[in-house]
């Protein structure tokens, strides 16, 4: 590709794409940047695989710690791993945003890989990689209805409640204050994915912040429609497959009875191999005489399978399950399952199973995230965990995958808004989501477990949280019927998976996948209003078991408090080497910590000795009053008087002329080494030296 170079401003900032000048083995490169964060855009295309019988599309997005200036903190490793999370859901969000747009019968295997090579902390390295993805694409010689953009929106409410103001694309200082992250990618017309997390904000102002980035958009859209005039390559010939034309009449002449019934039996047993439509497709393949193999029957038949439930869903109103399109599946709750666990719930809605395990613990265990822009940690981690069997299936137990660490993301964010402060409670926070059974919007039964899980551990959050996943299918941009709780055949056949998340009183967390070329902005208002009765309708069979949390946390979680002491009294909680502190440790059988910024964290599962350290440390660090009286221990003998331990660390003089109403020559005929004694602060000097007398 000739080199080439294209600017465009975008909130005051140059957005300059480079096409070409770098990796130039592959089909297409883009180096983009925006301000100082740059990105690198390669797309490298293969040749088909007649194995495959799908688009085989990867989206990588690779962090490297050098775009921030960084290197490794481990003292053995400095190469960067594998994929941290946050890499791991940029890249899904790119993935989700371009996919739709591929037409269905181009297999030719394409990998996109996107590399960080410079970040600002002002430009969202997310928001240019997605933009120069989507213009090397674009340029590309592959076959695609682009371009797209992407836009990230915040909201800043206003003090006095009225309208609050929307800001495009905020920098990492605006988005502290902002009570929206809303990231949304559109054609000229359609929006294609949502990505969103929200304070509790109602769905007007989701629906103004979603029109605001699609009108930024169209923007960055015809900016790239210019390039493409200029320097576009030709695009791929699409293949035309006449097996499919084939083996659709052998469908319509033989099969669509048998194929309704199969159609019934995959419905009420999700995950599992259909034994009825097994043997259709063993028929298939004898008729057609071994001319296509069974796995290309077996699509085309899938194909045919979801015509059928579309054509259902839009002429007659007729579910694969038999509910109405506006019907949530039947809902089981259980909360407090686990017996030695800190929190557990257990959510069902119809097939799809979830338990939510809730584990508190000291602010110590907070997780450290090392990326490009710098150090950070999580107070609350949401791990969502689906093995084979949760499919009905046999498989192997990895590691998370890139959808599970999505889901994961996605509930943390659903979550997040309605947690107190570590002011109002001092505990990390870990949920994880076991999906026992899954047959559509498992995610969404992992929110509704987790916002149980968390209430029965006792953490005092502001609502409770639920979510639901709406589907669609679609005549026309007029004509088009929404779904409301999806399973996974309403998933697979359908147009769209949307999931929203939120409390009674607003949105916390988006998720938009689609299938077509996009939604509408009325079908997008007519969603958020279904969307709002059925997870209203949820949350009342939630609030049924419970409705708030717990007054207190488990028997078996930690206790944690947290103090502020003075800063000049750190010395004195630690000790000389540490022996007043390790003393402690040692007696109260808890754990200490003295944070960076001067935070003196106690933690332990006997409440006893966590209220025993933090009495004794309060009294170390505490200042005496005249007046005050205490018991306490002798400590030293002098000629002319003894000291006293008042409190832990702090000693005072008992002059001879203070014990006792007659004359006092040896202190030691008074009181001995180790006795305890009665005592009242008389005065305090200039120098902070505390007087005491001696109270028989």
């Amino acid at each position: 590709m000739k080199s080439s170079e294209e600017t465009l401003v975008i909130n005051k900032q140059p957005l300059k794409l480079q096409f070409g000048k770098f990796a130039q083995s592959v089909d297409t490169s883009v180096f983009a940047t925006l301000g100082d964060t740059a990105v690198l855009v390669t797309i490298a295309v293969g040749a088909e695989n007649p194995a495959i019988d799908y688009f085989p599309l990867s989206v990588e997005y690779v962090e490297k710690l050098y775009a921030g200036g960084l290197i490794k903190g481990s003292r053995w490793i400095k190469r960067e791993g594998r994929p941290s999370d946050e890499a791991v859901l940029t890249g899904r969000l790119i993935d989700r945003s371009i996919r739709p747009l591929f037409p269905k019968l181009f297999k030719k295997q394409v990998q996109i890989v996107i590399t960080l090579l410079s970040v600002d902390g002002v430009n969202s390295p997310e928001i240019v990689s997605a933009i120069a993805t989507s213009a090397a694409l674009a340029v590309s010689s592959v076959p695609w209805e682009g371009p797209i953009s992407t836009t990230k929106v915040g909201y800043i409410p206003s003090p006095e409640n009225k309208n609050g103001t929307f800001v495009l694309n905020p920098s990492d200082e605006e988005q502290e204050y902002s009570f929206l992250e809303l990231v949304v990618s559109s054609t000229s017309e359609k929006v294609v994915m949502i990505e969103t997390q929200a304070g509790m904000l109602s769905e007007n102002i989701i629906e103004e912040g979603i029109e605001m980035a699609k009108k930024e958009n169209k923007k960055i859209i015809d900016f790239i429609a210019g390039i493409v005039k200029k320097i576009g390559k030709t695009k791929s010939e699409i293949p035309n497959d006449e097996a499919n034309k084939d083996i659709e009449s052998i469908i319509a002449k033989s099969y669509k009875s048998d194929l309704t019934e199969a159609m019934k039996e995959a419905a009420i047993t999700p995950g599992t191999n259909s034994p009825a439509l097994n043997e259709i497709i063993d028929r298939m393949f004898e008729e057609t005489e071994g001319k296509y193999d069974k796995k290309k029957i077996l699509g085309i038949v899938t194909k045919y399978n979801y015509e059928q439930i579309r054509k259902n869903i839009l002429d007659k109103k007729k579910r694969p399950d038999g509910r109405k399109v506006d019907e949530v599946r039947n809902i089981d709750v259980e909360v407090g399952l686990l017996p030695r666990t800190h929190g557990s719930a257990l959510f069902q809605r119809g097939q799809t199973q979830v338990i939510s395990i809730s584990t508190i613990g000291s602010t110590t265990l907070e997780q450290l995230i090392e990326g490009p822009e710098g150090k950070d940690t999580k107070r609350y981690i949401h791990h969502y965990s689906d093995g084979p069997y949760s499919y009905g299936q046999t498989g192997r137990m990895m590691g998370p995958s890139r959808r599970a660490i999505g889901h994961g993301a996605l509930a943390e964010k659903a979550i997040e808004p309605v947690l107190p402060t570590a002011e109002e409670f001092p505990y990390a926070i870990r949920v994880v989501s076991e999906i026992l059974a899954e047959n559509g919007s498992s995610s969404m039964g992992s929110i509704c477990g987790s916002s149980l899980s968390l209430m029965d551990a006792g953490v005092p959050i502001k609502s409770a949280v639920a979510g639901v996943a709406m589907g669609i299918v679609t005549k026309s941009d007029t004509e088009y019927e929404i779904l409301t709780d999806i399973v996974g055949l309403e998933d697979f056949s359908g147009e769209m998976d949307f999931k929203v998340a939120g409390t009674s009183n607003g949105i916390t967390a988006i998720q938009l996948d689609v299938k077509n070329k996009g939604l509408t902005k009325e079908m997008i208002h007519n969603i958020f209003e279904r969307a709002k009765l059925a997870r209203l309708y949820i949350l009342e069979h939630m609030n049924k078991v419970l409705s708030k949390a717990r007054l207190d946390i488990s028997q078996y979680a930690p206790k944690v408090v947290i103090l502020t002491p003075p800063s000049d009294k750190i010395g004195d909680i630690i000790g000389p080497g540490g022996k007043n502190i390790r003393a402690l440790i040692a007696r109260t059988k808890t754990e200490i910590n003295i944070e960076d910024d001067g935070k003196v964290v106690i933690s332990g599962i006997d409440r006893k000795g966590v209220q025993d350290a933090v009495n004794t440390i309060s009294d170390m660090t505490r200042e005496v009053q005249v007046g005050e009286e205490f018991e306490g221990e002798v400590k030293r003998i002098l000629p002319f008087g003894a000291f006293v331990e008042c409190i832990p660390g702090q000693e005072g003089l008992v002059h001879v002329s203070k014990m006792s109403d007659q004359f006092v020559k040896d202190p030691s005929k008074i009181v001995s080494l180790g006795q305890r004694v009665k005592v009242k602060v008389i005065q305090i000097d200039s120098q902070g030296r505390i007087n005491l007398q001696l109270i028989k």
